[in-house]
Protein backbone atom coordinates (compact mmCIF):
# COMPACT_ATOMS: atom_id res chain seq x y z
CA UNK A 1 0.00 0.00 0.00
CA UNK A 2 1.36 3.22 -0.58
CA UNK A 3 2.41 5.88 1.74
CA UNK A 4 1.12 8.55 2.86
CA UNK A 5 4.00 11.28 2.18
CA UNK A 6 2.17 14.35 3.53
CA UNK A 7 2.30 13.61 7.16
CA UNK A 8 5.26 16.35 8.20
CA UNK A 9 4.64 18.74 11.25
CA UNK A 10 3.62 22.42 10.10
CA UNK A 11 5.67 24.87 12.23
CA UNK A 12 5.99 28.85 11.79
CA UNK A 13 9.76 30.57 12.51
CA UNK A 14 10.98 30.31 16.09
CA UNK A 15 7.72 27.95 17.57
CA UNK A 16 7.02 24.55 18.27
CA UNK A 17 5.56 22.44 15.16
CA UNK A 18 1.80 22.50 15.66
CA UNK A 19 0.69 19.00 15.33
CA UNK A 20 -2.89 19.73 14.27
CA UNK A 21 -1.83 22.13 11.74
CA UNK A 22 -2.78 20.48 8.76
CA UNK A 23 -2.01 22.05 5.01
CA UNK A 24 -4.72 22.46 2.36
CA UNK A 25 -2.40 19.79 0.37
CA UNK A 26 -2.78 17.08 3.72
CA UNK A 27 -6.36 18.35 3.90
CA UNK A 28 -6.91 17.51 0.14
CA UNK A 29 -5.05 13.86 0.50
CA UNK A 30 -6.71 12.65 3.07
CA UNK A 31 -10.46 14.01 2.00
CA UNK A 32 -9.39 11.88 -1.36
CA UNK A 33 -7.96 8.42 0.10
CA UNK A 34 -10.19 8.62 3.49
CA UNK A 35 -13.11 10.84 3.14
CA UNK A 36 -12.62 13.40 6.04
CA UNK A 37 -14.50 16.40 6.59
CA UNK A 38 -14.46 20.08 8.03
CA UNK A 39 -14.56 21.03 11.43
CA UNK A 40 -18.19 20.21 12.76
CA UNK A 41 -20.06 23.37 13.63
CA UNK A 42 -18.94 26.07 16.35
CA UNK A 43 -22.08 25.42 18.28
CA UNK A 44 -21.79 21.87 17.82
CA UNK A 45 -18.16 21.97 19.40
CA UNK A 46 -19.50 24.64 22.01
CA UNK A 47 -21.78 22.15 22.95
CA UNK A 48 -18.88 19.41 23.09
CA UNK A 49 -17.21 21.80 25.17
CA UNK A 50 -20.08 22.50 27.41
CA UNK A 51 -20.62 18.49 27.73
CA UNK A 52 -16.72 18.21 29.07
CA UNK A 53 -17.19 20.43 32.01
CA UNK A 54 -20.17 18.37 33.66
CA UNK A 55 -18.15 16.16 36.47
CA UNK A 56 -21.00 13.95 37.31
CA UNK A 57 -20.15 12.71 33.45
CA UNK A 58 -16.81 12.93 34.05
CA UNK A 59 -16.89 10.72 36.98
CA UNK A 60 -18.68 8.35 34.99
CA UNK A 61 -16.53 7.89 32.12
CA UNK A 62 -13.41 7.93 34.14
CA UNK A 63 -15.23 4.93 36.14
CA UNK A 64 -15.79 3.20 32.66
CA UNK A 65 -12.05 4.04 31.01
CA UNK A 66 -11.10 1.94 34.50
CA UNK A 67 -12.84 -1.03 33.61
CA UNK A 68 -11.52 -0.96 29.99
CA UNK A 69 -7.85 -0.28 31.41
CA UNK A 70 -6.68 -3.86 31.73
CA UNK A 71 -7.88 -4.31 27.86
CA UNK A 72 -6.10 -0.66 26.48
CA UNK A 73 -2.62 -1.72 27.96
CA UNK A 74 -2.47 -5.29 27.19
CA UNK A 75 -3.94 -4.49 23.12
CA UNK A 76 -1.90 -1.00 23.04
CA UNK A 77 1.67 -3.28 24.29
CA UNK A 78 1.07 -6.05 21.76
CA UNK A 79 0.54 -3.50 18.21
CA UNK A 80 2.92 -0.99 19.61
CA UNK A 81 -0.26 1.30 19.59
CA UNK A 82 0.12 4.25 22.16
CA UNK A 83 -2.08 3.28 25.11
CA UNK A 84 -2.58 7.26 25.66
CA UNK A 85 -4.29 7.67 21.97
CA UNK A 86 -6.32 5.06 22.78
CA UNK A 87 -7.82 6.22 26.10
CA UNK A 88 -8.25 9.76 24.62
CA UNK A 89 -10.22 8.63 21.83
CA UNK A 90 -12.20 6.48 24.45
CA UNK A 91 -13.00 9.09 26.75
CA UNK A 92 -13.64 11.25 23.96
CA UNK A 93 -16.77 8.79 22.72
CA UNK A 94 -17.69 7.62 26.11
CA UNK A 95 -17.97 11.69 27.22
CA UNK A 96 -20.52 12.15 24.10
CA UNK A 97 -21.88 8.81 23.54
CA UNK A 98 -25.94 9.21 22.86
CA UNK A 99 -28.23 7.76 25.46
CA UNK A 100 -29.37 4.21 24.75
CA UNK A 101 -27.19 3.86 22.03
CA UNK A 102 -25.24 0.75 23.79
CA UNK A 103 -28.66 -0.93 24.15
CA UNK A 104 -28.81 -4.43 22.28
CA UNK A 105 -32.22 -3.08 21.68
CA UNK A 106 -31.28 -0.11 19.92
CA UNK A 107 -28.07 -2.06 18.24
CA UNK A 108 -30.12 -4.50 16.48
CA UNK A 109 -32.73 -2.05 15.19
CA UNK A 110 -30.38 -0.04 12.92
CA UNK A 111 -30.94 3.46 14.47
CA UNK A 112 -27.52 4.10 15.39
CA UNK A 113 -24.49 3.79 12.53
CA UNK A 114 -21.91 3.20 15.92
CA UNK A 115 -21.79 1.26 18.42
CA UNK A 116 -19.66 0.45 21.83
CA UNK A 117 -17.18 2.30 23.55
CA UNK A 118 -15.27 3.49 20.62
CA UNK A 119 -18.19 3.99 18.29
CA UNK A 120 -17.17 1.63 15.78
CA UNK A 121 -19.15 0.71 12.35
CA UNK A 122 -19.78 -2.15 11.22
CA UNK A 123 -17.62 -1.13 7.58
CA UNK A 124 -14.68 -1.15 10.42
CA UNK A 125 -15.50 -5.19 10.52
CA UNK A 126 -15.27 -5.01 6.58
CA UNK A 127 -11.86 -3.62 6.75
CA UNK A 128 -10.01 -5.69 8.89
CA UNK A 129 -11.68 -8.77 7.48
CA UNK A 130 -13.98 -9.82 10.18
CA UNK A 131 -17.40 -9.39 8.35
CA UNK A 132 -18.33 -10.06 4.84
CA UNK A 133 -19.07 -7.26 2.70
CA UNK A 134 -21.96 -9.07 1.89
CA UNK A 135 -23.25 -10.23 5.11
CA UNK A 136 -26.61 -11.68 5.53
CA UNK A 137 -28.64 -10.29 7.91
CA UNK A 138 -27.77 -12.55 10.73
CA UNK A 139 -24.31 -11.52 10.16
CA UNK A 140 -24.76 -8.10 10.62
CA UNK A 141 -27.11 -8.39 14.03
CA UNK A 142 -24.10 -10.89 15.51
CA UNK A 143 -21.66 -8.15 14.28
CA UNK A 144 -23.60 -5.28 16.39
CA UNK A 145 -23.71 -7.72 19.31
CA UNK A 146 -19.82 -7.71 19.25
CA UNK A 147 -19.53 -4.07 19.04
CA UNK A 148 -21.22 -3.83 21.66
CA UNK A 149 -18.66 -5.92 23.92
CA UNK A 150 -16.94 -3.69 25.61
CA UNK A 151 -13.04 -5.02 25.70
CA UNK A 152 -14.01 -6.35 21.83
CA UNK A 153 -15.12 -3.19 20.59
CA UNK A 154 -11.36 -2.01 22.07
CA UNK A 155 -9.57 -4.33 20.36
CA UNK A 156 -11.28 -3.55 16.94
CA UNK A 157 -9.92 0.45 18.13
CA UNK A 158 -6.87 -0.99 18.28
CA UNK A 159 -6.96 -2.95 15.11
CA UNK A 160 -8.05 0.14 13.25
CA UNK A 161 -5.43 2.26 14.03
CA UNK A 162 -2.92 -0.37 12.93
CA UNK A 163 -4.78 -0.71 10.05
CA UNK A 164 -4.82 2.83 9.63
CA UNK A 165 -0.89 2.85 10.61
CA UNK A 166 -0.21 0.81 7.81
CA UNK A 167 -2.37 2.59 5.43
CA UNK A 168 -0.47 5.99 6.36
CA UNK A 169 2.86 4.09 5.87
CA UNK A 170 3.71 4.33 9.44
CA UNK A 171 6.24 1.40 10.90
CA UNK A 172 4.03 -0.79 12.37
CA UNK A 173 6.16 -1.57 15.19
CA UNK A 174 6.87 1.80 16.17
CA UNK A 175 5.28 3.11 19.42
CA UNK A 176 4.27 6.93 17.74
CA UNK A 177 5.21 9.33 21.23
CA UNK A 178 4.17 12.66 20.77
CA UNK A 179 6.08 14.22 23.65
CA UNK A 180 9.45 13.61 22.26
CA UNK A 181 8.60 13.63 18.52
CA UNK A 182 6.86 16.46 16.59
CA UNK A 183 6.41 14.23 13.73
CA UNK A 184 4.54 11.16 15.96
CA UNK A 185 2.88 13.83 17.21
CA UNK A 186 1.51 15.17 13.51
CA UNK A 187 1.22 11.13 13.02
CA UNK A 188 -1.34 10.52 16.22
CA UNK A 189 -3.08 13.98 15.11
CA UNK A 190 -3.80 12.28 12.14
CA UNK A 191 -4.69 8.63 13.12
CA UNK A 192 -7.09 10.50 15.30
CA UNK A 193 -8.41 12.50 12.40
CA UNK A 194 -9.47 9.80 10.77
CA UNK A 195 -10.89 7.95 13.38
CA UNK A 196 -13.29 10.52 13.52
CA UNK A 197 -13.05 12.16 10.07
CA UNK A 198 -13.98 15.36 11.74
CA UNK A 199 -11.20 18.49 11.93
CA UNK A 200 -11.66 19.87 15.60
CA UNK A 201 -11.30 16.35 16.50
CA UNK A 202 -7.77 15.52 16.98
CA UNK A 203 -7.11 18.84 19.23
CA UNK A 204 -9.91 17.54 21.31
CA UNK A 205 -7.91 14.08 21.55
CA UNK A 206 -4.28 15.67 21.88
CA UNK A 207 -5.47 17.42 24.93
CA UNK A 208 -6.85 14.77 26.60
CA UNK A 209 -3.73 12.70 26.24
CA UNK A 210 -2.50 15.40 28.45
CA UNK A 211 -5.34 14.84 31.06
CA UNK A 212 -3.58 14.46 34.06
CA UNK A 213 -6.62 11.94 35.78
CA UNK A 214 -6.15 10.13 32.31
CA UNK A 215 -2.16 9.38 32.76
CA UNK A 216 -3.41 8.67 36.83
CA UNK A 217 -5.86 6.18 35.45
CA UNK A 218 -4.06 4.43 32.91
CA UNK A 219 -0.44 4.83 34.61
CA UNK A 220 -0.93 5.03 38.30
CA UNK A 221 -3.59 5.23 40.41
CA UNK A 222 -7.11 7.66 40.68
CA UNK A 223 -8.53 9.03 43.86
CA UNK A 224 -12.38 8.04 43.88
CA UNK A 225 -13.94 11.71 43.12
CA UNK A 226 -16.52 11.75 46.63
CA UNK A 227 -19.42 14.50 46.64
CA UNK A 228 -19.04 17.59 48.59
CA UNK A 229 -22.53 16.90 50.44
CA UNK A 230 -20.73 13.70 52.06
Amino acid sequence: MDAFPLITPSTSEGLRPDPIDFSPEELRELNRRFGVHGPQPRLAQLFTEGIDQLQPLRTHTLGRLEELRPVILSESRRYQINPMLVTAVLFDELQHAKPGEDHPLAARSGLFSTHGPAQLSLGELVKQGLLPADATPEQIDEARMKLLDPDRNVRLLVGKFVRLKQALGLPDRALLMASTSPADAKAMATLAYLHNGKLDYPARVLRYMQDPELHALLYGSRKPITSALI
